[in-house]
């Protein structure tokens, strides 16, 4: 059991006051933290604490939490809430959950990304619950004319043992928001949870089945128009002219116009990427009206002369690893040298191209502008950046500005950046109508901000007795290298060096399911096997002769991973998975990686049939602190495995003259149901830390261990993705 404070000043909580026809509104600090540190508390402006969300209980002992944080299908909507339930002891079965829209007064961190809102909110959501539930104590205290701490709770009702006296948490929610918030509070200890740590369905499951409007795609507002945009059929192109007077005479069409989302006195927002500054828009009653004449219109595009168009990102890239005389991030020892005194060198270069995101539910907003309001609806995972742009164009304050969360049909990093809610907001503006935006399939596809293409150069170096003694990685990338210079191996090995590049492209580029780690986990964890190999040894016990030297004896200061946790995800897979042991007709790959403040390490079995490989199953094993939801972090490991799998071995985007050469799923290959593993065992780590990422860690060491397999399968080491491309992967 812990204790901790509630409060650095007076104002961390709302002063509880009592609802309209009884019961409890409790505001709390959601989104700050327990644990400043000294000089945090020092620098602490006063309004950091404002009433950040609110706790409602109700007469009748219903509870009412609100969930600040977009859903994007990480099931935060039902986790959030879930902790806030444990610590305030209530039947989960008296909870509903409801979605808060953005508000920055009240809420801290609305943002869907980085696998962080768990990890974010953790203490503070605990503080919550523990809060309100010792209000509640307190004032059943004051009426049965007891000593609180002779009172217990259970599921919604406070007891007192000696007198026998029981009492709902309805029947004292109002007197209980009279009390005085205390300014520290008891949290339980995590072996009496009787929430956090068992599966609880999602929140939403009932309406999604059922078809109730959760998803942006399913605003209805009277009065509402449909609007479709047109952008430069390839990147490096613009607007010149076009045929607006036919199209506006079919039936239906309201306008066809122009927008530029770059407007004048505007600041962008590190959210507003966007390869396309203008774009036609089509306004009219009906989707199906919109798309006919969207395919009616007929546009002149030209090449913008500030521009230069490149497809070879990959020569272009490689040309950049080949440059000399850059600053590494980091050094240790010298990498130069031993290369030179090393018996053995292994020296390989892995690639990776562009992704598109492909969300289930393509981009919409909706937006209802009017001279002195603007409210937004959609599915947005960044919506305090969203606004800031919306009231700048607008010329609103932001409090004149609402967003409205809806839930998600997928993210992965694509709706971090609501160019497409800049649209909505525009189009509503110039027309002064309320509109919906709908992307089709290909507007989506062909846009731009793809997952960036990539390349990298590792280099090894082996001693006499075949111990590592350098290692050197070299990355380049669109609009920013992939390498994390401070991670494993770094502080393993006397002589490392890491190195960044970046190349500019036209293309816009942004955050994909695991930025950066979707590519280069699998060109380190494909390379240290083959480095193991060129040892000589097993690749676990390569792995761990390195992490031992983490643990006892570290290179530098600044390695940004537990050795003792990477090496007990690589121990409990080895031992779950039952490493060593030799099944005929079954190839083995390893992977082990760290991302996002947790560890992955997994295992994948590979089959030949009719001589296509086929991954019969995937043992996972993940130190991601204390697990919430079980049932939910399942399908957070079991979908990252699979996505992982899926893009390595066949997703990419190509260019032609600037032209994006897939614009539907015909061309653009994911994987299919066939295709997934058989099976997926997956364990947790169970090590009582507080709760870390789990969205994405899964992903990217997914794609090293099928590489690692699939070379054990074919003799075949695959330096490049996706894996499709090499004719013996697929026979």
């Amino acid at each position: 059991m812990a204790i901790i404070k509630t409060t650095y000043n007076r104002r961390s909580f709302l002063k509880a006051s009592a609802m309209s026809g009884g019961g409890m509104v409790l505001g709390f600090s959601w989104m700050a933290s327990c644990k400043p540190t000294a000089e945090q508390v020092l620098q602490m402006p006063e309004e950091w604490f404002n009433i950040n969300a609110f706790l409602k209980i109700g007469d009748n002992g219903i509870v009412t939490i609100m969930s600040p944080n977009p859903e994007i299908g990480q099931n935060v909507k039902t986790s959030m809430p879930m902790i806030v339930a444990e610590e305030l002891d209530v039947n989960w079965d008296h909870v509903i959950v409801e979605q808060a829209g953005l508000d920055t007064d009240k809420y801290k961190r609305q943002i869907a990304g980085g696998s962080q809102s768990i990890r974010a909110g953790w203490e503070s959501l605990r503080m919550a619950g523990a809060t309100a539930r010792r209000m509640l104590l307190e004032a059943a205290a004051k009426q049965w004319e007891v000593p609180v701490n002779e009172l217990t709770t259970s599921e919604g009702v406070i007891s007192h043992t000696e007198t026998g006296q029981s009492i709902g948490y309805g029947e004292v929610a109002t007197a209980a928001s009279s009390m005085e918030v205390p300014e520290e509070v008891e949290l339980k200890d995590p072996k009496d949870f009787k929430i956090i740590g068992t599966s609880r369905k999602n929140v939403d499951a009932l309406k999604i089945a059922t078809g109730e409007p959760l998803f942006g795609l399913d605003i209805q507002r009277d009065g509402m128009l449909i609007a479709m945009i047109e952008h430069p059929p390839a990147f490096g192109m613009k607007f010149k002219s076009m045929n607006d007077d036919v199209v506006k005479s079919m039936p239906g069409i309201k306008d066809v116009t122009t927008i530029n989302l770059n407007p004048e006195g505007v600041e962008k927002q590190w959210s507003d990427v966007n390869a396309f500054d203008e774009l036609v828009v089509i306004v009219g009653n009906t989707t199906w009206e919109v798309m006919k004449a969207k395919k009616a219109l007929q546009i002149d595009w030209e090449m913008d002369t500030t521009l230069e168009n490149s497809d070879d990102h990959d020569q272009n890239l490689a040309e950049l690893l080949a440059s000399t005389g850059n600053d590494p991030g980091r050094q240790d020892g010298t990498p130069d040298a031993a290369f030179k005194n090393a018996a053995k060198v292994i020296e390989r270069t892995f690639s990776a191209p562009f992704l598109a995101h492909n969300t289930m539910e393509p981009m919409n907003f909706f937006a209802d502008v009017k001279e002195d309001k603007a409210e937004l609806v959609g599915p947005i995972q960044t919506p305090e950046f969203l606004r800031k742009t919306a009231a700048a164009i607008c010329g609103l304050p932001e409090e004149k500005v609402s967003i409205m969360m809806t839930r998600m049909g997928g993210g992965f990093g694509r709706r971090l950046y609501g160019n497409f809610g800049v649209e909505a907001t525009l189009i509503s503006q110039k027309i002064k109508a309320p509109v919906k935006l709908v992307y089709s399939r290909e507007d989506d596809m062909t846009q731009g901000t793809y997952r960036p293409a990539y390349k990298v150069t590792y280099k090894a170096g082996l001693d006499e007795n075949n111990n590592l003694i350098v290692w050197s990685v070299k990355g380049a990338g669109v609009h920013g290298g992939p390498v994390f210079n401070d991670r494993f191996p770094a502080g393993t090995v006397d002589h490392f060096m890491a190195e960044n590049l970046s190349l500019d492209s036209n293309i816009s580029t942004g955050a994909w399911r695991a930025p950066r780690s979707n590519f280069i986990a699998y060109a380190e964890q494909s390379f240290m096997d083959e480095v193991a190999e060129a040892a000589g040894k097993d690749p676990i016990d390569f792995r761990m002769s390195l992490f031992d030297r983490a643990i006892n004896n570290p290179v530098g200061e600044k390695n940004d991973y537990e050795a003792e946790r990477y090496a007990g995800v690589l121990k409990l897979v080895k031992e779950k998975a039952n490493w060593g042991t030799d099944t005929p007709g079954v190839y083995r790959g390893v992977s082990a990686y760290y991302c996002h403040n947790s560890y992955v390490a997994q295992v994948v079995d590979v089959v030949m049939e009719n001589s296509q490989p086929r991954v019969k199953k995937v043992t996972c094993a993940v130190d991601c602190g204390i697990v919430i939801n079980p049932d939910a972090a399942l399908n957070q490991i079991e979908g990252g495995i699979v996505d992982g799998i899926g893009h390595a071995m066949y997703g990419a985007m190509t260019f032609r003259d600037g032209v994006p050469e897939q614009r539907n799923f015909d061309r653009y290959r994911l994987i299919r149901q066939k295709e997934t593993p058989l099976e997926i065992e997956t364990h947790f780590v169970d090590n009582g830390i507080d709760p870390t990422g789990l969205g994405e860690p899964s992903l990217p060491p997914i794609q090293s261990a099928l590489a690692n397999a699939l070379y054990k399968a074919t003799g075949e080491r695959i330096y490049d993705q996706p894996f499709v491309n090499s004719k013996k992967v697929l026979g």
